[in-house]
């Protein structure tokens, strides 16, 4: 199932639905534009549109807080309903003042589970009225019949054997030395798994003391290196992206706008626009790009991604690169000042620029507000991936090259 709607998609499809409200007959027709050009549903984008009208208090209704509030009461009703069902069947044995034993006190868990009770709920009123106990316990209790697993039997003779080295001089043994010494103790141990172990335990070996460095670079010395080298090209998808952001002059003054583009079929899989050049400007887009790549069924597989950018303050963040680090995306940063080293995202957006700035197709008029660059690049967005002709890949759009790529894939064999 796809993963949640980033709120960045919900807000830039409320403001481009109130910004242009009046140039359509309907709160429905704008919404179902809208909806084409962000690539949601009509009736979701619509939906939005009128909770918004309802928190500003231009229409009747239930407000998002509310809302919520009366979602949070509703929960805590039915747990007070429930609470009271567990209290009524449990006042037998809880009446006798002493603490039940524990087989009584697991069988009674056992039931209410049966009746479809969460174990956790049980327990919660238990413990409330003087039994306590844990939910771990009772599923403890439920595996203790069960044969232990030969792994948790040979980490445990490990981790004596590793615990008996505290305080020795063994004790100051790395990793490989350590493997080596179990082994000479008659344990067949793998180095993977002394150090997992080790690392459970918090042990580390000995180290040497380092070197004193006289001379410290800068804070922006240390970043990724350029994992493309100037190849822009992809035997697949979600296995290389390329990243930047540019500036629109409006009369509220700059917008930029942030592209994640797909190197295979140089598709823009997530964008943003912002009026401030913080590191949300170009994390945005790729949140937002594996959001889309998601709910389309193709998620991005930990280890296989390499996200190409320059050497800006934004993509050499803190923040970003560590988001990177969870998703498993490699980062890949090119050396400063030199177009080439993302020369396709220059070259997009230069067509950008060119093609949805600068003229008058995508929005009529001048840009005035961050709503009408959102506009204007939402279309022209939509028009890149799914109608625009490239001639790098055949004469054919984004979208159709992709779907080309997965229905080759899933491609049925002959009968032989």
């Amino acid at each position: 199932m796809p993963k949640k709607v980033d709120p960045a998609v919900k807000e830039r499809a409320i403001r481009m639905v109130a910004e242009h409200r009046g140039d359509y007959r309907s709160l429905t027709a704008v919404a179902q534009v809208v909806a084409e050009q962000l690539g949601l549903g009509k009736e979701t984008v619509r939906r939005w549109a009128v909770q918004a009208d309802i928190d500003a208090g231009a229409r009747p209704g239930v407000t998002s807080e509310e809302s919520a509030e009366i979602k949070k009461l509703k929960a805590e009703n039915r747990r007070l309903r429930e609470d009271n069902e567990i209290l009524r069947k449990a006042s037998n044995f809880l009446r006798r003042g002493a603490r039940p034993p524990q087989p009584l006190i697991m069988s009674f868990i056992e039931d209410m589970r049966a009746e479809g009770h969460a174990v956790e709920s049980t327990c919660r009123v238990l413990t409330a009225h003087g039994c306590s106990v844990a939910a771990r316990t009772y599923r403890a209790w439920r595996r203790s019949n069960q044969p232990v697993a030969a792994r948790t039997v040979s980490d445990a003779m490990i981790v004596d054997a590793l615990l008996a080295t505290v305080g020795t001089p063994e004790g100051l043994y790395g990793r490989r030395k350590m493997t080596a010494h179990l082994r000479r103790q008659g344990l067949d141990v793998a180095h993977c798994t002394v150090d997992r172990l080790m690392r459970d335990l918090g042990m580390n070996g000995v180290r040497r003391g380092k070197k004193l460095r006289t001379t410290i670079p800068g804070r922006d010395g240390h970043r990724a290196g350029d994992l493309l080298d100037r190849d822009f090209t992809a035997t697949a998808p979600n296995t290389r992206w390329v990243a930047d952001f540019t500036y629109v002059r409006t009369w509220a003054g700059f917008v930029y706008v942030a592209f994640v583009v797909d190197c295979f079929a140089q598709r823009i899989v997530g964008w943003h626009a912002a009026t401030t050049k913080v590191t949300d400007l170009v994390l945005t887009p790729v949140r937002i790009a594996m959001w889309d790549r998601d709910r389309h069924g193709h998620p991005i597989e930990p280890g296989t991604l390499v996200c190409h950018s320059d050497a800006g303050s934004q993509y050499t963040s803190l923040r970003y690169t560590e988001h990177l680090a969870l998703e498993g995306i490699a980062p890949s940063i090119g050396t400063v000042g030199d177009a080439y080293d993302n020369g396709l995202m220059e070259s997009i957006i230069g067509l950008y620029k060119t093609e949805a700035i600068a003229t008058d197709v995508f929005h009529e008029g001048p840009f005035k507000t961050l709503v009408d660059v959102e506009y204007a690049t939402a279309g022209w967005v939509d028009w890149w991936n799914y109608r625009r002709l490239h001639s790098s890949i055949g004469q054919i759009p984004p979208a159709e090259h992709e779907h080309d790529y997965y229905a080759a894939l899933d491609r049925e064999p002959h009968p032989v």
